[in-house]
This record gives structure tokens, sequence and C-alpha cells, in this order.
């Protein structure tokens, strides 16, 4: 398998297939720390990411802001002082796609490199 944040993202629409649940242990297992939420019964992927003041949590954000328009999906981002909650899902499916996965794997690699981070 391809690791994750390598893949290509494809074109999501409503009538497009959610990963199955069967499917969900061996793509959470390429993304250390990520959570599987559901709420309001649709099943979301979220992860805090600390970092050492405001400033450097706002620019991770603006990381990740770019990064969702690139891939026209667009994540849940809270920034709040020291701290960036991701949270990924698919609004047209009202679930988890691979796309999900996919952009958190690449969440997980502008983390890797982002500045202040702790």
């Amino acid at each position: 398998m391809t690791d994750l944040h390598q893949q290509t993202c494809q074109p999501c629409h409503a009538n497009a297939r959610p990963v199955e649940d069967k499917d969900l242990p061996a793509l959470l297992v390429q993304l250390p720390d990520w959570q599987l939420e559901t709420r309001d019964g649709v099943k979301q992927l979220e992860k805090a990411y600390a970092f050492k003041d405001f400033a450097s949590a706002l620019a991770f954000t603006n990381t990740m802001g770019a990064l969702a328009e690139e891939q026209d999906h667009h994540p849940a981002l809270l920034t709040e002082w020291g701290r960036v909650t991701v949270t990924w899902w698919t609004h047209a499916i009202n679930g988890l796609h691979s796309n999900d996965f996919i952009l958190a794997a690449r969440t997980e690699a502008l983390a890797q490199h982002a500045p202040g981070r702790k």
C-alpha cells in the first residue's frame, strides 16, 4: 500500500463511497495519535497539535488553509493559544472518505516541520 501522504485525492461528490468500517484500523495505524470521533452520527478524524505560542499556532493554521485550498477539501480548524485542532471529514457523504485519510497524513507531514511545535 502506498503511504497515505503520497496518494492523490479524488474528486468527491454525494454518491462517493465512504471508507468502510472494516478498513478503518489499517488506515488509522498510519496516522499516529489521530482519533476517530463521531459527532451527530458523522465519523471524523481529529488531532490536536501543540505550539509554543499563538503566533506559531496561527502560522500552522494558515499553512493548513493553503493545503485545503490546493486540494479543494477543507477541515475544521480550531486555533487557540498554543494549540491547533484539525478535524477532517467529507461533508458531501457525512462521513470519512479516503481523501480525509490522505489529507490527515499530509497534515502530519506539515506539522513535523512546523515552526514553534512543541
